[in-house]
């Protein structure tokens, strides 16, 4: 994937806005293969080819809880940069702020995430080189309208507690759920771990960075 350029300085209007920021948003959509352990898909964006991305901060900037973001017209389709709340071209607010991480796998953000953008300082002229960046903050962003794929049970986002999977541990709807697919009860790292309400432990590949390998599912 081309990443996007540098973008010029906009104006701060406050301590919780942002310098004009280029990030590349990328939903981490679980999916598993059917078999008694279970293979973790690489991460995936939702509405996109692309896997894993970063794209540049070459301006120094840095995210906080609240600030604001969206698509970026000069960097379609992939481009998205800060806005300030009010403005129109805002569509999801910073949930939660993580540290950046080479490992996918590694960041997990809260229930509730409908995106989740990994931010990267670029040093000299290597802004649009593919992959060029030093990994300095991870957004944990939330839709500002009331689509929200993220929330618990809504099918969307990262895994969580609440979520609904499907026989082969695949991510689905609980809207949709039948007699065969499962709760989350929890996301632990043995099968020991999990809640007495479990019927369905379910044991998943390793993945470098990822804090459970276990889901612990029970009945709908």
């Amino acid at each position: 994937m081309t990443q996007p350029g540098s973008t010029p300085n906009r104006p701060r209007r406050g301590a919780g806005c942002l310098q004009s920021l280029l990030v590349l948003a990328v939903i981490l959509g679980l999916g598993y293969g059917a078999s008694k352990i279970f293979g973790d898909e690489s991460s995936k964006s939702k509405g996109s080819s692309s896997s894993s991305s970063s794209a540049s901060d070459g301006k120094g900037g840095s995210w906080e809880i609240g600030d604001c973001g969206g698509p970026d017209p000069e960097n379609k389709p992939d481009g998205y940069r800060a806005f300030d709340c009010d403005e129109q071209g805002a569509t999801f607010k910073a949930l939660k702020i993580e540290d950046a991480s080479f490992l996918p796998n590694a960041i997990q953000c809260p229930a509730g995430t409908d995106l989740i953008i990994q931010v990267s300082r670029v040093f000299g002229s290597g802004g649009g080189e593919k992959g060029g960046g030093i990994p300095t903050n991870t957004v944990c962003g939330r839709n500002l309208t009331g689509d929200h794929p993220g929330d618990a049970g809504a099918g969307g986002g990262q895994l969580v507690e609440g979520d609904c999977v499907s026989a082969t541990a695949k991510e689905i709807a609980c809207a949709s759920a039948g007699a065969n697919d499962f709760k989350v009860l929890g996301l632990v790292k043995e099968k020991t771990e999990c809640p007495a309400a479990t019927t369905e432990p379910m044991q998943l590949m390793m993945a470098m960075g990822r804090p459970y390998d276990v889901i612990c599912g029970g009945k709908v």
